[in-house]
């Protein structure tokens, strides 16, 4: 495969077959991201588990110390008070029926998250194909169908992300950007890896990280001692 220079010199910069800990690799990442915008530092784990397994889903949320840097866009699916909640706690779009319509009839897209209360859930449930694919369907475990519809939007804007397998086994997430520097995302970095380390299946067998690298948008991975975990 051929790369581009800034990417081939990043890489000819450190040796990408060696462990890092944790502050060391978080320093390569911001070193090699050299692109013209405030690149996303990303977050990858590789679990011993098995994803075709339901008692070995790894899966929760959890809102990190300083945020990802990214201005979420949030919907409200709810009517009532609960709406009037939701607009005053800072969403985006409050609606209901006339909302999930225009989304299954006009596509329309322009929100992040879509948070809604339970009694509203039958309704969404019902453009389920249109907004499972998008990532974009609430469900209780991420938090996104609740009756504290306040905590839930705040939490949205604070920085709250989900982390899930994917069928490889492997967690992708964002920690944050290449603008907090490199405190901001080691706390980051720790808060989303002990959450996930808490977050072993009573199940799995054997090594439960497998790897960890970190990257930035346009950067090479940066591999990580995963022995400390």
């Amino acid at each position: 495969m051929k790369y581009g220079k800034k990417y081939s010199d990043s890489i000819k910069s450190y040796d990408s077959s060696k462990l890092y800990d944790v502050e060391e690799a978080i320093d390569i990442v911001l070193n090699t991201a050299k692109a013209n915008f405030d690149e996303t530092i990303e977050f990858h784990t590789r679990l011993g588990v098995d994803p075709k397994q339901a008692d070995q889903q790894v899966r929760g949320v959890i809102v990190l110390p300083n945020g990802t840097g990214k201005k979420v866009r949030v919907l409200v699916i709810a009517k009532g008070e609960k709406a009037d909640i939701a607009q005053k706690a800072g969403a985006d779009y409050v609606g209901a029926e006339e909302t999930l319509a225009k989304i299954q009839n006009e596509g329309w897209f322009d929100f992040d998250v879509m948070i809604t209360t339970p009694d509203m859930m039958g309704a969404v449930s019902r453009i389920g194909k249109v907004l499972g694919p998008k990532g974009l369907m609430p469900s209780p475990k991420s938090g996104t169908v609740t009756m504290d519809v306040e905590k839930a939007v705040k939490d949205v804007k604070a920085g709250k992300v989900e982390y899930r397998l994917d069928k490889t086994a492997v967690i992708h997430c964002p920690i944050g950007k290449k603008s907090f520097g490199k405190e901001k995302l080691v706390e980051n970095f720790k808060a989303l890896m002990d959450a996930i380390v808490k977050a072993k299946p009573a199940s799995s067998k054997g090594q439960y990280v497998k790897s960890v690298a970190v990257a930035s948008t346009m950067g090479p991975g940066v591999k990580i001692n995963n022995r400390i975990f």
